[in-house]
């Protein structure tokens, strides 16, 4: 059969998956990435006396569940297995000791982990708090924020192999002295954004705070009490955060522990950077997650699910990230040492919202909170079943002894100490898709996605468009007015019943968003990851209600997001001493200058890895720079329109009197796969070269003089009035995608743009 992939998922894979040579031109199609994958983890059996032959079957059917979109693996393993490279594994726990030797021993291994594609979690809690004294130097400690700086930086100067960007969890104890200073550590939006941060939350904070009593600050150093809190000011402090911009989150460190399968090797202090995988420090666990799309059959002219297939899934699944472990390159002993020792895989779902709407179930209800239950217990039992038999055949992961699995009866001798995880699917669902990601519920039924300068194009979500003609009201124009909207729920234009169905994140209460997440949660070994989304105009009292209720329910974690939280800016009214009638007003909008009828400047030819750009750069009749052309010899499409978009921003940046140094920081050291070399400067990209540009001519050397004197002759020449940028609001809820343009929307904890597959956790 041929492979049949969307133009997102073909896009998705030339991007980020699909191997490139020297010069980043690909080399591979999407079926030999497959066959690489598939070929790269079948061989872990012959190692375990499996013939030529048992091998070769077991990768064709590793090949057919990934061709067919009914597993995917996790993006590591699409991207570097059979590869020298070889790291497969997406989640990683480092320790982080009281010593400098250790943070930065830890933020060395970091820097590996994150240049092979994987992400980190790291607990801060054993770092003795900010101004305690250190005994061997005299000197004063700068605390665990100082230190997650240092590790926000170095993420910042590191990407994920050209394919993925850094990605971290930073995590404090709810009992450390520098508690406070952690939670608002994310207060403006512009500090440690390559970090989600959370809360471990302790069972004895949550009985304190229900009963009113204060509790202990523990220093992590001597191990005594330092001093006393309020839990009801820490908490609230935690929910008027999180109100504000989505942080922090909590884990429930204690309840994690309760599940630890073998607390004889250590407790859990963190998670991965999306809360969903916990591991001990230096373990690493790698994850996939079954397409539940693909899991239904039409019987009597409806769908149901299909039970012996989502069967055959989870087996074969099980198999694939079991064998993925003894195949792996880890990128250093101790990682391979504790990963090997506990043998964890995270096999997850996704498509849960595109099932639900195949099944006509809508997302908030009983029958669809029931559901949940049942399908994720079945996968965690026949996942069971699967790891029982590799635990006969193969023997069982070497810390069994003294685990919660060491049963006298010698039944529970499984292969895995943890089988379950639901982690983010953005990407991999794409290229499986189209189905929704995760266990989220749909962003959006129709949106528009810019294609060309001023046109638009509808995109609708494919359940959504096959209902529409089948029952007759499909328009171009209805699914333009649902493209302008959030919702469909009061458009009567779409029939009850379909409007019921389709609900979108904002149409689905907080609370049936967290018992959603619980529902799951109770067949899962690991925890699951799931934004619990509000109302712009939600109330603090809701958040505090939801994480109470996460709580309650037993999930492991909560993380919120409020729509369009992140937009907002802290309003600083410039003095204390302002009364309260004389109020801030609203800052004026910048007006770009006209544009004089003749303007004069200069051409500069710079050398990129993708041809010669040619950058112009006029100024006006008072010397000033006004307007910023590109041009590159072929350059079309994609590359073509990004050229003119830098110019007219750049062109609009000018024209609105905006720094010249400032626009230079910001388009300086942007990086590309094709960086090029021009007169011994290395230039990472067209952006970079531009900023080079602009520095020369406006900053170091000025614009060449017989341009500057012409300028200034042309001071009374006529305005035509013409504004020479077209720039229009994005009204996107997060922000712009930086590798296409399209829309960042915030779910599972990342930032992600369903256009192009980009994803930032």
């Amino acid at each position: 059969m041929p492979l049949k992939l969307s133009q997102n998922a073909l896009k998705v894979l030339e991007r980020r998956y699909l191997k490139k040579d020297e010069q980043g031109k690909v080399i591979e199609t999407p079926e030999e990435m497959f066959h690489r994958v598939a070929q790269a983890i079948a061989i872990a059996d012959k190692g375990f006396g499996k013939s030529a032959q048992e091998v070769a079957a077991q990768e064709e059917a590793f090949y057919r569940i990934m061709t067919e979109a009914q597993f995917m693996p996790n993006s590591p393993c699409l991207m570097n297995a059979g590869k020298d490279l070889g790291q497969l594994s997406a989640c990683f726990v480092l320790p982080i000791e009281d010593s400098m030797d250790s943070i930065f021993e830890s933020l060395k291994i970091t820097a590996q982990i994150h240049k092979s594609g994987g992400g980190t979690g790291f607990s801060f809690s054993r770092l003795r708090p900010k101004n305690a004294v250190v005994r061997t130097t005299g000197g004063i400690a700068s605390g665990p924020v100082s230190f997650m700086r240092v590790y926000d930086a170095a993420t910042e100067a590191v990407k994920q192999g050209g394919s993925r960007r850094g990605a971290n969890m930073g995590i404090l104890r709810v009992d450390h002295p520098d508690i406070m200073e952690f939670i608002i550590c994310k207060e403006n939006n512009k500090e440690i954004n390559n970090f989600n941060i959370s809360v471990a939350i302790t069972d004895d904070f949550m009985q304190k705070l229900e009963k009113g009593q204060e509790y202990d600050l523990i220093d992590p150093h001597t191990h005594s009490s330092v001093s006393r809190l309020n839990p009801k000011d820490v908490f609230e402090l935690i929910v008027k955060q999180a109100h504000k911009n989505g942080e922090p989150g909590v884990i429930f460190i204690d309840r994690m522990n309760h599940f630890n399968p073998t607390p004889k090797l250590g407790k859990y202090e963190s998670t991965n950077p999306c809360g969903e995988q916990v591991l001990l420090p230096y373990e690493s666990c790698d994850l996939g997650s079954i397409n539940l799309l693909q899991m239904c059959k039409k019987v009597g002219g409806r769908c149901e699910i299909d039970w012996e297939r989502l069967k055959e899934v989870t087996r074969l699944a099980v198999h694939f990230l079991d064998n993925l472990i003894d195949v792996n390159k880890f990128p250093l002993s101790e990682i391979e040492k504790a990963t090997k020792a506990t043998r964890k895989i995270g096999l997850g779902i996704m498509g849960w919202a595109s099932l639900l709407i195949r099944l006509g179930i809508p997302y908030n209800s009983e029958e669809a909170v029931a559901l949940a239950e049942k399908v994720m217990a079945f996968v965690l039992d026949e996942a069971t079943k699967k790891s029982l038999e590799l635990g006969k055949t193969k023997g069982t992961f070497p810390a069994f002894k003294g685990s919660i699995y060491d049963k006298k009866d010698g039944a529970q001798r499984v292969r895995n100490a943890t089988l379950t995880t639901i982690a983010p699917t953005g990407t991999i669902s794409i290229i499986a898709g189209p189905c929704s990601s995760g266990i989220e519920p749909l962003f959006a039924i129709s949106y528009y996605r810019n294609v060309m300068d001023k046109d638009k194009l509808v995109e609708v979500d494919p359940l959504f468009e096959e209902i529409a003609k089948e029952r007759g009201f499909y328009s171009r124009q209805l699914m333009e007015k649902i493209a302008e909207n959030t919702s469909i729920q009061d458009m009567e234009e779409v029939p009850a019943d379909v409007r019921r169905i389709f609900v979108t994140a904002h149409d689905i209460s907080p609370e049936w968003h967290v018992r959603m997440q619980a529902a799951f949660q109770k067949y899962v070994h690991n925890a699951t990851s799931k934004t619990i989304n509000f109302a712009h105009d939600a109330k603090i009292e809701d958040v505090r209600k939801a994480y109470l209720l996460a709580y309650k329910l037993g999930c492991k974690g909560i993380t919120i997001y409020r729509d369009r939280s992140r937009e907002e800016q802290v309003l600083n009214v410039g003095s204390a001493a302002a009364t309260p009638d004389k109020a801030p007003q609203a800052k004026k909008e910048i007006a770009p200058r006209p544009r004089p009828e003749v303007i004069i400047g200069t051409t500069t030819k710079v050398s990129t890895g993708c041809g010669n750009l040619y950058v112009t750069i006029n100024v006006d009749e008072e010397g000033k720079p006004f307007e910023l052309f590109t041009q590159m010899g072929k350059a079309g499409g994609c590359a073509g329109s990004q050229l003119e978009a830098i110019g007219r921003l750049v062109s609009l940046g000018f024209r609105s009197s905006i720094e010249v140094k400032s626009i230079i920081e910001q388009l300086r050291n942007i990086r590309c796969p094709s960086p090029s070399w021009e007169k011994g400067q290395r230039i990472f990209s067209c952006a970079d070269a531009i900023a080079r540009v602009i520095e020369k001519r406006l900053v170091n050397g000025q614009v060449a003089s017989a341009a500057m004197e012409s300028a200034v002759a042309m001071k009374h020449s006529h305005e035509d009035g013409h504004a020479a940028v077209d720039v229009s609001d994005s009204g996107d809820i997060v922000g712009v995608c930086p590798d296409c343009g399209g829309a960042l929307r915030h779910e599972e904890g990342c930032q992600k743009c369903h256009a192009c597959g980009f994803s930032k956790c």
